[in-house]
């Protein structure tokens, strides 16, 4: 398959920057995949298409304030940082800006209150152009990152972070820190939503998957099957594993909510599509021809053209047919990528 296969045309206007004032008040484009037939819906009534003794699976992982903004202590030159990954203690895989002075040997500044210090020093080069970094502060590095720290929205948010994004930007459900991006088919979700779905007979099971930098990265390759994922740190727990394959073994649907809890339930199950508990770390890369052995059907956001997410979903329905869907929603002006609307494949 060839990268174009997965292209579709995008008005710069219809990717979201903010989100709807209510999570669940977005728009929901239901996909029948047994009639090939497509629904126009608000995402509250997502309700309507789940059934008793169906199980949603849902990414736990909460997002860091990850990007910080400081100055080099030996010139005052501004630098920008993006905590990709945490090593070991307080070290710390990251993205720097501007690349070429942020060298081996260098201290920046975040913060010099005293009390309230943060700082960190730049130890190695690591893969893809990031750094690896040890930050010193004074007490508990979580609270200096929260006081200093802003929340990554994505590139194509064409803004800076706002006091909002520090809750918005959140699933209701969230608890895992880890993070650097958000699992946004989640962001839909109300507590109150969640409680109506329970009361149906719907259970809810959680995953933890923490999302990477590498899912803004595009893919490079004109041939899809050539493409190599990054990798990213996933965990299952007994109990959840357990409710997961007692659904199955009942009858019920496996729901996905999002791509990242879709790839660690494909990651996280044998080929009959039982469930294992466990940790792991998966670059499982999914497009069409893929089997599904866990996921039976996906909430889910609308992605970017070209991007290996357009292709997961393309995989579970149809690609031709999914390319349509966008363009019909183009036409009816949803909302795309994080801030923006829903889709519900079943």
């Amino acid at each position: 398959m060839h990268i174009t296969d997965f292209d579709y045309d995008l008005p710069p206007e219809l990717i979201a920057q903010y989100p709807e004032e209510k999570r669940d008040e977005a728009r929901l484009l239901v996909v029948d995949r047994k009639k090939d037939e497509v629904y126009h819906k608000r995402f509250f009534e997502i309700i309507d298409y789940l059934n008793s003794g169906d199980c949603l699976v849902m990414n736990d992982s909460r997002v860091l304030p990850a990007r910080l903004f400081g100055v080099k202590r030996d010139t005052g030159a501004k630098a920008e940082f993006l905590l990709t990954r945490r090593l070991e203690g307080e070290r710390w895989e990251t993205m720097v800006r501007p690349g070429k002075k942020l060298k081996p040997g260098s201290t920046v500044d975040f913060c010099t209150e005293p009390g309230r210090a943060l700082s960190a020093e730049i130890l190695d080069y690591g893969a893809d152009g990031t750094r690896i970094v040890e930050f010193s502060c004074d007490g508990s590095f979580h609270d200096r990152l929260e006081e200093n720290g802003h929340i990554p929205l994505p590139p194509y948010i064409d803004r800076q972070d706002e006091a909002l994004d520090r809750e918005m930007y959140q699933t209701v459900y969230c608890r895992e820190e880890g993070s650097v991006a958000s699992p946004t088919a989640g962001l839909h979700f109300t507590e109150d939503l969640l409680d109506k779905i329970r009361e149906k007979g719907v259970k809810t099971a959680y995953v933890t998957l923490h999302v990477g930098i590498g899912t803004f990265r595009p893919v490079k390759c004109e041939v899809v099957e050539e493409h190599q994922m990054h990798f990213e740190e996933y965990s299952v727990t007994q109990e959840n594993a357990d409710l997961i394959n007692d659904t199955r073994k009942n009858g019920g649907r496996i729901i996905s909510v999002g791509t990242t809890s879709a790839r660690t339930l494909e990651s996280a199950a044998t080929d009959d599509g039982t469930v294992l508990a466990g940790h792991g770390s998966t670059g499982i890369f999914i497009y069409p021809g893929y089997r599904f052995k866990a996921v039976d059907a996906l909430i889910t956001n609308f992605h970017l053209p070209k991007s290996t997410l357009l292709m997961l979903v393309s995989a579970l329905y149809d690609r031709e047919k999914m390319i349509g869907i966008y363009e019909e929603a183009v036409r009816r002006k949803y909302r795309f990528f994080s801030y923006g609307d829903a889709m519900f494949i079943e």
